[in-house]
């Protein structure tokens, strides 16, 4: 078969979805300031798809910032990798600050989140060496796994007795390969919101010899004292070798950075191809990054207005009967049964009809006859929004019982 026939024919599990209405169920277009209510198809939606957790998008010291850095120096300054021609004074400072809000001694930034982190395994292991990863792992860590040429072994969700089995059996082969064992976990796992078992985790290196490699990417800024992130929530921030989080979620914004020992920072500063090889951050991202990383250091009150929304929402929707599975942060699952047309009609009522727009997920990323709603609180969001929202749900729950959403709408498209 030539190769694009095989392409289209078979368009991979999220690719078939491309038949129902682009724009509106995929790659939708949300329009005006980022904030709690948007434009959405010239409606105004209230908004829980933005990982804006402390609400620094629109920030107006933020704006600013942001504003003036890009007047100063462009988006083109520093030219070239930062191996090369691209490093600065003010990306070495905001190593710095990173590595002392984590409690780290030494810190590198990476461009990307997704690309940061499975660079970064890539990095780290060759083929003697064994990766162990969470089955609910992200996406750019199993991509990351994918690159090593070595084994790798998989650990049911935050099954710590299958993680120390799986454990067993790389020190088998590295007794043999002389390789070394890298676990990979979430602080925050991104879909259901439940942590990962650090201390658990921490815990089996009193009888295994391996590295902790953290993504904590939804945990950065919104857990912990500080806001320094899962580590710090569970009391053991001092026992993750590697903690990485991203630009993306608390401080709205692009880009990543690997906190750890100083000697393993430098390897990586020489041996992370996607870093060596690649553009350096351009100055207003790494310029706006301190001045978001000063706000979420030094103004307590949104991370403090972000949990009493979320306190708020969670709180609600378990006392209205709703199932929100095990989150112990800011994401927010809401568990429903159905399928494909169920799901589809009941987004478009819930955005037409009600003006609240949500996340919906389907299968393959949950299973099937299940609908995820996630939603993601914010600083910005008020105790008015949790209350229309939760409003909302109850009347798209009872449709939803009554089997009001399954002939019409989307059962059409998929009938074409």
């Amino acid at each position: 078969m030539d190769l694009f026939e095989k392409l289209i024919e078979n368009k991979g599990p999220l690719g078939r979805l491309s038949i129902l209405e682009e724009g509106y169920y995929m790659f939708p277009k949300l329009e005006g300031e980022i904030k709690p209510r948007m434009q959405f198809k010239g409606h105004e939606m209230l908004t829980w798809s933005l990982n804006n957790y402390l609400g620094l998008a629109n920030h107006p010291e933020v704006r600013k910032v942001d504003a003036d850095a890009a007047a100063e120096w462009g988006l083109a300054y520093p030219m070239g990798a930062r191996m090369m021609s691209g490093n600065s004074k003010h990306h070495e400072e905001l190593e710095r600050q990173l590595a002392s809000m984590i409690d780290k001694e030494s810190v590198m930034l990476l461009n990307y989140g997704y690309q940061g982190i499975f660079s970064v395994i890539d990095a780290l292991v060759d083929r003697k060496d064994v990766i162990i990863y969470d089955r609910e792992s992200h996406a750019c860590i199993v991509d990351g796994a994918r690159l090593h040429i070595g084994k790798r072994f998989i650990f049911p969700h935050n099954d710590i007795d299958n993680l120390a089995k799986q454990l067993e059996r790389a020190e088998n082969l590295t007794s043999e390969s002389g390789g070394g064992i890298l676990v990979i976990t979430e602080g925050v796992f991104g879909m259901a919101g439940d942590l990962g078992k650090l201390k658990e985790i921490v815990e089996l290196k009193k009888r295994y010899n391996f590295r902790l490699l953290v993504d904590d990417a939804h945990g950065f800024g919104t857990m912990g004292a500080t806001g320094a992130g899962t580590g710090e929530e569970l009391g053991v921030q001092d026992e993750i070798d590697l903690y990485f989080s991203t630009f993306a979620k608390s401080m709205a914004s692009i880009g990543s950075f690997i906190g750890g020992d100083k000697e393993i920072i430098e390897y990586l500063r020489y041996n992370v191809r996607s870093q060596i090889f690649a553009k350096s951050l351009p100055m207003p991202l790494v310029i706006g990054g301190m001045k978001r990383l000063e706000l979420l250091k030094n103004t307590p009150s949104l991370r403090e207005n972000l949990w009493k929304v979320v306190k708020a929402l969670q709180s609600g929707l378990r006392e209205k009967g709703f199932n929100i599975g095990d989150t112990e942060s800011p994401v927010t699952p809401v568990y429903l049964s159905g399928g494909l047309v169920e799901a589809g009609n009941l987004i478009r009522d819930l955005r037409e009809n009600f003006n609240i727009f949500c996340s919906v997920v389907i299968y393959p990323v949950v299973p099937k006859d299940v609908i995820m709603l996630r939603l993601i609180p914010t600083a910005v969001h008020t105790l008015d929004d949790v209350k229309e929202t939760i409003s909302a749900f109850e009347a798209v729950q009872g449709k939803l019982k009554s089997g009001q959403y399954q002939k019409s709408g989307v059962a059409e498209l998929l009938q074409k």
